[in-house]
């Protein structure tokens, strides 16, 4: 662990760090700056993903089979490095990860101006998409670090909210600088805000990082206790690259509450990737002509995440059967109804159903993040995020597949119907076997001493 405690309590600038957390969330200084940071990286890469898109599908005029390795290719770094990204960002200073990240991205971004041919701009994505495997688990971590426990899952919910506002208005934003201009010209945007964003990150570089911070302030004993054993240890004898990597895993299998999480998500998730990119397929056979209905759904969706948000941002916490439960109950359930739409269905229920979803969506990622913030030491943040994003990048690539599949044998119809059933009975067995997936379990700190 390169990471260690300021015993003089010095920040970068010269300011004392205090020893107790902050009050309100927003007077936490360090987090505020992350948060302003990921808000301007998040809007950039919205751009970035619309232009892409244009300048492939148009301007290129590329073979559809080249449009589809583009998701995987962006996919394949989380599958390959994601756990090693989070080890990593375990053993090493996070800020320091993330600001290298940003600076990598720039100069990436820069060169997709360049690329001549898709057979060019393919690497360069994924090379791209590896410095965002590197950057999430650094950012979750130092979050674990510097927020209390008390103000985690506001934390939470006001990077979600963050990140479902940029799906809504990233691409509108774009599309109008598109009409304006060129894609070149939001690739351009997603560099510059890339560029700030790591200026604002700047001052943090030489950011005291101590493990011991947030589980000495949250009173959550197994995670105190957890993180204790931990740095023991690697005061004794500092562990190996492979060793904490290993042991992250050994802290993920030994820890119920993650484990059901990371199980129950990942199933959950496989089911709503199935159909993710195939709602211009539904809506091409009930309501042929009606390019916009897609545009109404996505933006009820995102409208219903954001409003979700920002009700979960003014309470405390939330049960995590309830919220991640609840959340794919909501998902499948809007997902099933449209399943069932017809050819006279009014544009209202669409939208409705779009609201739906997006509530659930919302209530779930807010939950998840927190629930693998709150109950995971800050020694193993890392880890269990890279992990964490390793599982998901796995559903993302196969899942598709699995659904495009299904819809092409039994009908896009059909298809929903199923898809949207199972999602809602899994978010069923989320809500009646909580206290069984996610009550206290016994403490990793035995394996972890073996």
């Amino acid at each position: 662990m390169t990471t260690v405690s300021n015993p003089s309590n010095e920040s970068l600038d010269g300011s004392t760090v205090p020893k107790t957390p902050p009050n309100t969330l927003k007077s936490n200084a360090t987090f505020m700056r992350m948060f302003v940071a990921y808000a301007l990286a998040t809007f950039g890469d919205w751009f970035d993903t619309l232009a892409i898109q244009v300048m492939v599908a148009y301007r290129w005029g590329v073979d559809p089979f080249i449009i589809a390795l583009i998701p995987v290719c962006m996919a394949v770094p989380g599958i390959l490095l994601g756990s090693l990204a989070g080890t990593l960002a375990d053993r090493v200073q996070k800020v320091r990860i993330m600001l290298l990240c940003d600076a990598i991205t720039v100069v990436l971004t820069i060169a997709i101006l360049f690329a001549p041919s898709a057979l060019w701009l393919l690497p360069l994505l994924a090379l791209r998409a590896t410095m965002g495997v590197l950057h999430v688990p650094a950012q979750q971590a130092l979050t674990r670090q510097v927020v209390a426990e008390e103000h985690l899952f506001q934390a939470s919910a006001m990077n979600g909210f963050i990140a479902q506002c940029s799906k809504v208005a990233g691409p509108l934003l774009g599309a109008v600088i598109l009409t304006l201009f060129s894609p070149q010209v939001c690739i351009v945007v997603n560099a510059v805000t890339r560029l700030i964003s790591g200026g604002i990150l700047w001052p943090l570089r030489q950011l005291s990082e101590n493990t011991k911070s947030s589980s000495a302030l949250n009173g959550n004993a197994e995670t105190t206790e957890t993180t204790a054993q931990y740095e023991l240890r690697n005061e004794t004898q500092p562990e190996s690259f492979r060793a904490q990597w290993r042991e992250g895993w050994r802290f993920i299998r030994d820890s119920r509450k993650i484990m059901s999480t990371l199980v129950f998500g990942c199933m959950g998730l496989m089911a709503i990737l199935m159909i993710d990119y195939q709602f211009t397929t539904l809506f091409r056979e009930i309501k042929p002509g009606h390019e916009a209905m897609v545009g109404w759904l996505g933006s009820s969706a995102g409208a219903g995440a954001v409003a979700i948000i920002l009700l979960l941002n003014r309470l405390p916490r939330i049960g995590y059967g309830w919220g991640l439960g609840g959340g794919y109950l909501l998902i499948g359930a809007g997902i099933a109804a449209l399943g069932w739409i017809g050819s006279e269905t009014a544009l209202f229920w669409i939208v409705v159903w779009g609201l739906c979803i997006g509530v659930g969506n919302g209530l779930f990622m807010v939950t998840l993040n927190y629930l693998l913030q709150k109950e995971t030491p800050p020694a193993f943040t890392g880890r269990v995020f890279g992990i964490q994003n390793s599982l998901s990048s796995v559903v993302l690539v196969v899942a598709p597949l699995v659904g495009g599949i299904l819809i092409r044998s039994a009908g896009a119809s059909p298809a929903f119907q199923y898809i949207g059933i199972a999602t809602f009975m899994i978010g069923i067995i989320g809500i009646v076997l909580q206290r069984v997936l996610w009550a206290e379990g016994k403490s990793p700190v035995a394996t972890l001493q073996e």
